[in-house]
């Protein structure tokens, strides 16, 4: 579900929370009858757990260094695991706890395979944690908030407030986003601006001269990986957005390969262009300068990228990026079949006809 890059993220803390809640849900689903209806009802509060205690600690718990989608992610599919097989309080806060103890994830491991490693491993931990409390196994009482719990630890500074504030009235899946490209948030809006200038303009590659970038101080700490040689590394590196979306005017996931990013033309508009973190620029903003060789000068501000949550892809798009990953591995009628028991996933019966729906043919559903 993460290793792509394309999964969904909330604003508030950049954390991919969907990733290691859905995971472990899916997973019991496929092995036990779980209505549609609380699979949802776990889903919401496995996220809505993971997001509000990833809200305590930010930004500094991930400017440190900490992956967030992998030391929060446990606590969600702790509690998302846990709704659903019905834990007591007891056996929840053991089941936090255990979470809190599993919690890790290095931002070291950006561009490469270790980073898609970390939310699967928080979803298998969360997973693990909730039927260890179910079966009896305990855990500090105060794993989150103890004096050497979580926050305290993995946090030079937090703010506890956040998770109870408006429990249960204010949810943060209200403000999640989707992405548009396969890639860093960040590169978003970069990758946005390049495509509109291609589409508008229409520019030969080999008559770019330049490519100057402003973009928010984020995106340097995040994405400014050069000289690269391999897609995991593109999905880190704004140049690469920049020049497959002048280049191509696209962002998929063809633009992600490793084919792609030592394509001679791509390759080249990259190692062009230049970044300057821009303190007045947001993280959903970003304003591209291309030279071409005639001199003239091709200039794009982008207010708010594609895909946030003041210009969210419709349901359109979203069926679109669905079909776009699912059509490599399902014949079109069963993309099209899995797209509906998506949309009505609350009203099935058993959420592993969901699962069953999305396996190829000749691999079988464990």
């Amino acid at each position: 579900s993460h290793v792509e890059d394309y999964d969904d993220t909330p604003p508030k803390n950049y954390t991919h929370t969907s990733s290691p809640v859905s995971s472990p849900l899916f997973a019991h689903a496929s092995a036990n009858r779980v209505r549609g209806r609380d699979f949802v009802e776990a889903f919401i509060l496995g996220f809505e757990a993971a997001s509000r205690v990833g809200n305590v600690v930010y930004p500094a718990h991930y400017d440190v260094g900490w992956h967030m989608s992998g030391t929060i992610g446990v606590f969600g599919a702790a509690a998302g695991i846990g709704k659903l097989i019905g834990l007591t309080e007891q056996q929840m806060i053991w089941a936090l706890g255990l979470a809190a103890t599993q919690s890790a994830g290095l931002r070291e491991m950006f561009g490469s395979m270790g980073k898609a490693f970390h939310p699967g491993r928080s979803a298998q931990n969360g997973y693990a944690a909730a039927l260890l409390a179910h079966a009896g196994f305990t855990s500090g009482e105060r794993g989150i908030e103890g004096a050497r719990g979580f926050a305290s630890v993995l946090a030079a500074s937090r703010d506890l407030s956040k998770i109870g504030t408006r429990l249960g009235v204010d949810f943060d899946l209200r403000e999640n986003t989707y992405k548009p490209f396969p890639c860093g948030i960040v590169n978003h809006p970069t990758i946005d601006g390049a495509i509109q200038i291609h589409d508008e303009q229409r520019p030969d590659p080999a008559s770019i001269v330049a490519v100057r970038l402003r973009v928010a101080p984020l995106v340097l700490d995040l994405c400014n990986q050069q000289n690269i040689t391999k897609g995991l590394q593109g999905k880190f590196s704004v140049y690469h957005g920049a020049a497959v979306g002048l280049v191509r005017g696209k962002g998929g996931l063809q633009e992600y390969t490793d084919q792609a990013v030592n394509d001679p033309t791509i390759k080249r508009v990259r190692e062009l262009a230049t970044a300057t973190g821009d303190a007045s620029i947001t993280e959903d903003q970003a304003r591209i300068e291309v030279e071409l060789s005639d001199g003239r000068r091709l200039e794009k501000f982008v207010e708010q990228s594609l895909g946030n949550i003041h210009r969210p892809l419709t349901d359109k798009q979203l069926e679109e990026k669905f079909r776009d990953q699912a059509l490599l591995v399902l014949p079109a009628r069963e993309v099209e079949s899995a797209i509906q028991l998506c949309w009505r996933i609350d009203e099935l019966d058993d959420v592993g006809e969901l699962v069953r729906a999305t396996v190829p043919a000749g691999v079988v559903a464990v």
